[in-house]
C-alpha cells in the first residue's frame, strides 16, 4: 500500500493572520502536523500544499515535500480541502492507495493517533476513517429561541437530566481524514457503511480558527503533552 499525507497550508489566512506558519511555542503551526506525521512512519510520501514560497521554505525544513505549488483555483476561499486533495494526487508521477489529509490547526493530534487510526483502517478493512471526539456540551441540552428570547419549551423535560446521564455525542475535530484513493474518486459520501470513527481525547482535539483557540492549544500543549 502507498500512502501519502497532504497538508494543506494556504497563505492568507483572515481569521487569524498567517495562522499556519504563526509561532506556537516557539515552533511554526504547521510544524507539529509534519513531525507528527513522520514520526507515525506511515507515510511514503508527506506533502504540504501551499501558495506560498515563504510556507515551502518552513515545511522542507520541517521535512516536508513540497514539489510543486498550489494553483490559482485551490487558493481562494472557496475551495475545499477535497479540492486540494484531488489537485495533489493529480499532479503527482506516482500513485497512491491511501490519501492522508491532516490539517494543520490540529496541532495537538500526535503520531500515535494517526497510527491508531491506520490500524482502524485496516483492521476493519475500511474505505475511510475520521477522527472525532466527544462533544464539550450535549446537544440535548440545547435549543432555539424565538425573538423574544421566551425559554418555554426551550429543551425536552426528558432530557434534563444530569449531563453524566445523558447520552454521548461526538463531532468531527478535523485532526486525521484517513480516504482510500480509489474511493475518494467515485464521489461517494465519505459517511458511509465503510467509515469508521477513530475517538481521540478532547485535549488532542483542538481545532486552531481563531486566537483563542491559539491560546488554549497552548495551554493544552503545556499541560498535556509538554
Amino acid at each position: 500500500m502507498k500512502t501519502i499525507a497532504i497538508i494543506p497550508a494556504r497563505s492568507g489566512s483572515k481569521g487569524l493572520k498567517n495562522k499556519n506558519i504563526k509561532p506556537l511555542n516557539n515552533k511554526p503551526l504547521m510544524a507539529y502536523t509534519i513531525e507528527a506525521a513522520k514520526k507515525s512512519g506511515i507515510f511514503d510520501e508527506i506533502m504540504v500544499s501551499t501558495d506560498s514560497e515563504e510556507y515551502a521554505k518552513i515545511a522542507q525544513e520541517y521535512g516536508a515535500s513540497v514539489p510543486f505549488y498550489r494553483t490559482q483555483e485551490t487558493s481562494n476561499d472557496n475551495s475545499s480541502s477535497w479540492d486540494v486533495v484531488k489537485e495533489v494526487l493529480n499532479n503527482y508521477k506516482e500513485s497512491f492507495d491511501l490519501v492522508c489529509l491532516l490539517q494543520p490547526t490540529s496541532p495537538l493530534r500526535i503520531d500515535e493517533d494517526i497510527k491508531a487510526a491506520f490500524d482502524i483502517y485496516t483492521k476493519k478493512n475500511a474505505k475511510v476513517v475520521i477522527s472525532v471526539c466527544e462533544t464539550e456540551h450535549s446537544p440535548l441540552l440545547c435549543g432555539q429561541l424565538p425573538n423574544d428570547g421566551n425559554l418555554n419549551s426551550f429543551i425536552n423535560i426528558e432530557n434534563n437530566k444530569r449531563r453524566q446521564d445523558l447520552a454521548k455525542y461526538y463531532r468531527l475535530n478535523g485532526a486525521i481524514y484517513l480516504v482510500d484513493v480509489d474511493y475518494l474518486y467515485t464521489g461517494k459520501d465519505l459517511f458511509s457503511k465503510d467509515s469508521y470513527a477513530y475517538i481521540m481525547p478532547p485535549e488532542r482535539s483542538v481545532d486552531i480558527d481563531t486566537l483563542m483557540d491559539f491560546k488554549i492549544a497552548e495551554l493544552y500543549l503545556q499541560e498535556f503533552i509538554g
